[in-house]
């Protein structure tokens, strides 16, 4: 049963939806607030663009996003109210470097009409109050004390019904709204009020002005010393204060968003809502204005946002296409625009359709978006997991181990790829013509496996064989010195870095060499109590060549230890617990924190944070990476440096935000890799799988990659056909591609009229085949039995394909159902049809074949507008709907009376906080038959904030126990600014909220593994269960996307 639903994003919303500017993490540091609806982004505005500082999830659809600065503080606040009326005040906690609370509320009231045109939150410029306007006829006021504390809430009447926008004015003595609104006879004007605080009332404002532009919807407050207001409307821009009045006609167009460029506003940036820029200037003397003018600067994104950072550059926000970083440039480039993008920020919303398609065949979903809007529509790829692009290949079964060397110490680029067999070791380079070819280094000793190899300073090579340790030159490639095992040794294990050599030999004994011009010194040797594994001397410290730890994995202990070098001192030992030995250790820093990574014989890899200075272990994690033994290697990727563990799964561990993540390569099973950048393969790795060594270049370092194709208009349907292996932005019936279509006619509130057109691929052209009119829109098509069904208007349609006379064919109408408001989604599952409505949430209908008719079956009785549908087992049917909702319901056929069996009962809901647009069933990831979650079902969802989800259908005993670990983990981890999330993922609209049931936010149980582990030793206590299987388990959950 699909009952109990796992809900986690794959894919973070990137639709910008309000965006500041301010210094709110340092008095002289400059920062860039960005609201993606349900996250909250904290950039710093540095000299090479934006630094990342923090990404946190807010639990609230953000409505209102300000910064200000209450008197007596040396830095900004930040002001956020969300959709649910909630509201906080946030500021930067500087030691932690996290937001805290400074106040929070709930501004809603059990009366009152919800706001058209979206809510309105605007704080006084001289921080006296904040003022929101969230119910027709409604302000609520929120005083400052003198302290710039908050201090009770209360309402004033507002006589304008219509509000389009309210803003506060500068320069005031009492604080003063502007408001513009609409009356009823569709006429705009702008009044004043001044608030009185102590009478908790309007008293009528300095000036009004009546009947502007009728498209007049934005006011801009201007500061001192002008004062005053802009108000922005389709064709004239107009300045109005107490004392002025100025007007200017424009090219007719709509004001999507606007960003002041001077602290004395004279300047304004202006985005439209085709994409253009265009700056606004306030011509005046002294303090009077004498005019407007503007001037088209060049295109962007269509802007939701825009902020002037600093000297010419801007940040553009985008809901319908990818945000932009440009620069202002004062001279115009060859196409007269003064518009340069320095960075794109991708965003895939809004996620009008989707489909999920196989195009490797490897059982990995890609998913194809119809993303962005208007001019800024595209097609985005989206896989999950990193690829490696192959350049070069050559068939060798076997391999062992491989290094690639130079051929001087401060070459660029590599030359030799040493690789190693069980009985000899091959020298391969690259010729003249760029191709691999077998070579000799003559030192090198060739008929025995190397263990290892490294290049050395001096412009010296060593190879490390079981019996000896040989220094070569790398320019006349011959021996220098040579290191022998004692008689009766041989060499197990071996690790070197440019001026040191570790090895163990038989008996557990570790000995340490170091490299000098032409000579090994052998400079101390210990005897251990048991074998040796594994060992590394990655340099982390601060000198590259040399390293002053040395980390050791042990057989029969089953431990790791570290000691120091060069005197060999234990520092520190520790148990990994279990049977499985490790079977490569490495140190590696990331983000200035340095870390020893170990790898089990069983696929497990156990992280430590590494004290560099006291060699101390500390915060150990354990994650399953694959079932076999894996090595690890560091390699670097645009100046970064990533760690490449090889196994059945190979991985790439990488860190973003001081957290070791994980991404899987998108390889079968790769036995060893290293990096190969050579002057034909810059930044490349070698890498051996399945009797094959590749050479090819890595993906960006992320868990999903994005590809764009521009389109440069709408895209509104997509599907994939199998067989001639092309996407239509259409629909698909069999080899056919059907598109319904309909008239819109501006007299007409629905469409009466539409088409059903149906083509075929021939050559890789459409080709029309047939059509047929119908009486109203076409607003989903299905393939159904061989037929075609379609949801037109109120009516779903069954249209079968009839051979004509002549041989060609026509689609002939066979049954159809009345019944519905607007049948806007449909799916099908053999005889099943289920509907989305309009209004009247979800219906049940069954074909019946003897009949040739349609009927109802079940129905959802709740008033549910309905905005995605999708079939997750025979009897459970999940919906989407518009107050950003999510619910199932169950079809109840063993119900003992017509009406229980008529009714579909509602058995899941939640609060997923984004608007669906399309369901679909597939996977993001590679589906492994042995794992325990290939055999979990899954279905992808696409929002409009660019979100892409998965909703994973867990079995009873997981679901009780995660949801066992949801409640602890909502004591320990609170969300910002004080919002709940238990009241967050409750279900809403206007009618009821109750309770999330049957469903689990997957968001918040994979933050388990964020968590310090004296955080998660507290849930493991709580739980009963040890903290390294509750990790396992949650790890395995992140494994579905």
């Amino acid at each position: 049963m699909s009952i109990w639903n796992y809900v986690v994003t794959a894919h973070k919303p990137t639709n910008v939806t309000h965006s500041c500017v301010g210094y709110f993490t340092g008095p002289q540091e400059c920062n860039l607030i960005i609201a993606k609806c349900t996250r909250l982004e904290i950039h710093s505005v540095a000299s090479q663009g934006l630094q990342a500082m923090l990404d946190v999830p807010i639990y609230g659809r953000i409505a209102t996003l300000q910064l200000f600065r209450p008197q007596g503080e040396t830095q900004d606040l930040l002001f956020v109210a969300t959709e649910r009326y909630k509201f906080c005040v946030l500021q930067w906690d500087a030691e932690a470097a996290e937001v805290i609370t400074r106040a929070m509320g709930d501004v809603s009231d059990r009366i009152g009409r919800p706001t058209d045109n979206g809510q309105i939150g605007i704080i006084d410029p001289d921080c006296r109050l904040i003022g929101l306007h969230l119910y027709d006829g409604l302000f609520k006021v929120i005083p400052f004390d003198k302290k710039g504390q908050l201090k009770e809430a209360f309402n004033i009447r507002l006589e304008e019904l219509q509000v389009l926008d309210i803003k506060f004015l500068h320069g005031c003595p009492t604080p003063t709204i502007v408001v513009l609104y609409q009356d009823n006879r569709d006429a705009r004007h702008v009044q004043t009020y001044e608030v009185a605080l102590r009478d908790k009332d309007f008293i009528e404002g300095p000036w009004s002005q009546n009947n502007l532009d009728n498209g007049a919807e934005l006011l801009i407050p201007v500061p001192p010393p002008l004062c005053g207001v802009l108000i922005i409307g389709e064709e004239t821009i107009v300045y109005c204060s107490a004392s002025a009045f100025k007007a200017i006609p424009i090219r007719p167009s709509i004001t999507k968003a606007y960003g002041m460029i001077d602290a004395n506003g004279s300047r304004y940036l202006l985005g439209d809502h085709s994409g253009l820029l265009h700056l606004l200037v306030i011509t005046h003397e002294k303090e009077k204005v004498t005019g407007l003018k503007i001037e088209l600067l060049g295109e962007t994104s269509i802007a939701s946002t825009i902020s002037y950072l600093d000297s010419g550059i801007v940040y553009v926000g985008s809901s319908y296409g990818d945000s932009q970083l440009i620069r202002l440039n004062l001279q115009p480039d060859e196409k007269g625009s003064y518009v340069e993008v320095m960075e794109r920020y991708v965003n895939l919303g809004p996620i009008v359709d989707f489909c999920v398609v196989d195009l490797e065949r490897q059982g990995q979903g890609q998913v194809v978006t119809c993303s962005g809007a208007y001019k800024d529509g595209s097609l985005r790829i989206v896989r999950n997991g990193i690829g490696i692009n192959e350049q070069a290949s050559v068939e060798l079964q076997g391999i062992k181990g491989m290094w690639s060397l130079r051929s001087a110490t401060d070459d660029q680029y590599d030359t030799f790829l040493v690789v190693s067999f069980i009985s000899e070791t091959r020298i391969l380079a690259m010729n003249l013509e760029d191709e691999l070819e077998e070579t000799e280094i003559e030192g090198f000793c060739s008929q025995v496996q190397t263990l290892f190899c490294h290049d050395a300073i001096y412009d010296q090579l060593v190879q490390v064989t079981s019996n000896s340790v040989r220094l070569v030159s790398s320019t006349s490639r011959e021996l220098r010195h040579e290191w022998v095992a004692p008689a009766g040794y041989s060499i197990n294990v071996a690790t070197a870095n440019a001026t040191q050599v570790l090895l163990a030999t038989g008996g557990g004994y570790l000995v340490y060499l170091e490299i000098g011009d032409g000579v090994l010194t052998e400079v101390k040797h210990a005897q251990l109590e048991y074998d040796i594994s594994c060992l590394d001397i990655n340099s982390i410290g601060d000198n590259p060549n040399y390293s002053q730890l040395a980390a050791v994995g042990m057989w029969t202990d089953i431990s790791v230890r570290i000691f120091s070098l060069p005197d060999l001192n234990l520092i520190t030992k520790e148990h990994l617990g279990g049977e499985i030995i490790p079977r490569s250790v490495l140190l590696c820093s990331f983000d200035g924190i340095s870390y020893l990574l170990c790898a089990l014989g069983d696929g497990h890899l156990i992280n430590f944070v590494l004290n560099v200075i006291t060699g101390e272990l500390t915060d150990r994690k354990k994650v399953s990476l694959g079932t076999q033994p894996m090595t690890l290697r560091t390699f670097s990727s645009k100046n970064a440096t990533h760690v490449f563990a090889a196994s059945d799964r190979p991985t790439v561990i990488y860190s973003s935000n001081k957290k070791l993540l994980y991404s899987n390569v998108n390889l079968k099973e790769v036995s060893h890799m290293c990096p190969f950048n050579s002057a034909a393969f810059p930044d490349s790795l070698a890498i051996a799988k399945e009797g094959e060594l590749t050479i090819g270049t890595i993906d960006d370092i992320q868990k999903l990659h994005i590809r764009s194709i521009p389109l440069g208009e709408h895209a509104r349907r997509i599907c994939h056909q199998e067989q001639t292996r092309s996407f239509a932005i259409c629909s698909l019936n069999n080899v056919y591609y059907c598109v319904g279509t309909a008239y819109v006619m501006p007299e007409e509130n629905e469409p009466t009229k539409g088409r059903i057109l149906v083509f075929t691929v021939e050559d890789g052209k459409l080709q029309l085949i047939a059509e047929k009119e119908t009486k109203g829109a076409v607003y989903s098509l299905n393939a159904f039995n061989g037929k075609l069904l379609a949801a037109i208007n109120q009516k779903i349609q069954l249209y079968k394909w009839m051979l004509r006379d002549d041989g060609s064919h026509e689609l002939q109408s066979e049954c159809g159902h009345h019944g519905h408001i607007l049948a806007l989604y449909v799916q099908t599952r053999g005889d099943f049809i289920i509907v989305g409505d309009l209004m009247k949430s979800i219906s049940l209908l069954i074909y019946k074949h003897e009949e040739g008719a349609i009927e109802e079956r079940a129905r959802d009785y709740n008033a549910n507008w309905m905005t995605a549908i999708e079939i997750l087992d025979d009897d459970i049917y999940l919906g989407a709907e518009n107050n950003f909702n999510l619910f199932t319901v169950r079809k109840n056929s063993e119900g003992a009376t017509d009406e229980e069996r008529g009714r579909l009962e509602v058995v899941g809901e939640y609060h997923l906080g984004e608007f669906v647009n399309r369901f679909r069933h597939g996977s993001l990831v590679m589906r492994l038959a042995d794992s325990d979650i290939g055999q979990i079902p899954t279905v992808i969802f696409g929002t409009v904030n660019g979100v892409i989800g998965v909703i994973a259908s867990l079995p009873y005993e997981q679901y009780v126990f995660m949801e066992k670990l949801q409640t602890n983990l909502r004591k320990v981890i609170k969300g910002v600014g004080g919002l709940g999330h238990e009241q967050w993922r409750s279900f809403y609209n206007e009618k009821k909220t109750s309770d999330a049931k049957n469903f689990l936010d997957g968001d918040l149980i994979e933050s388990f593994l964020d968590l310090g582990r004296n955080w998660m030793e507290e849930i493991s206590k709580a739980m009963c269960v040890s903290v390294d299987e509750l990790m396992k388990r949650v790890e395995e959950l992140t494994r579905l996307h």
